[in-house]
């Protein structure tokens, strides 16, 4: 698994933090029977960039907590462990939200930046909630995967 890790931020991600992401994006792994031979991009911006971001890839003009951009549309490949890894996509999380959303919601920043990676990894392995059983079986499998690491509210 490889992690292309960048933050234009000036919020300093502490390495306690990026050992929690790392296990969160190896559980989702894990949990969904996908192979570890994997490279994700994760960036860290603010809500003025994920603004930007949200307007020119999805045409929404407002800030977001999380943008996810799978790469993969099919997942019926077969698996080679000795071939190049699998570019999942990118996920793009807005700190500034991370933030907010921590204090809004009462819980720690670590349980909302690993809620959205979570997220995010769902995302880029096929799941979406734009549908209200969609939803449900991906939440189901957040809360799961969250309950599983005992990142709790």
């Amino acid at each position: 698994m490889k992690i292309l890790f960048d933050n234009s931020t000036n919020y300093s991600i502490n390495t306690d933090t990026m050992n929690l992401i790392n296990n969160c994006i190896k559980e989702v792994i894990c949990t969904e029977n996908f192979t570890d031979n994997v490279e994700i991009s994760l960036s860290i911006v603010n809500s003025e960039e994920i603004r930007s971001l949200n307007l020119l890839h999805r045409n929404i003009d407002k800030e977001t907590d999380v943008l996810s951009f799978p790469l993969l549309d099919n997942f019926d490949i077969v698996y080679n462990e000795n071939s190049y890894p699998i570019l999942l996509g990118d996920i793009i999380i807005n700190i500034d939200k991370v933030i907010s959303q921590a204090n809004d919601f009462g819980h720690s920043f670590n349980r909302e930046i690993c809620f959205l990676i979570v997220h995010s990894m769902l995302h880029l392995l096929g799941y979406d909630h734009i549908s209200k059983e969609d939803e449900e079986v991906m939440f189901k499998k957040q809360e799961f995967i969250l309950n599983k690491l005992n990142i709790t509210r």
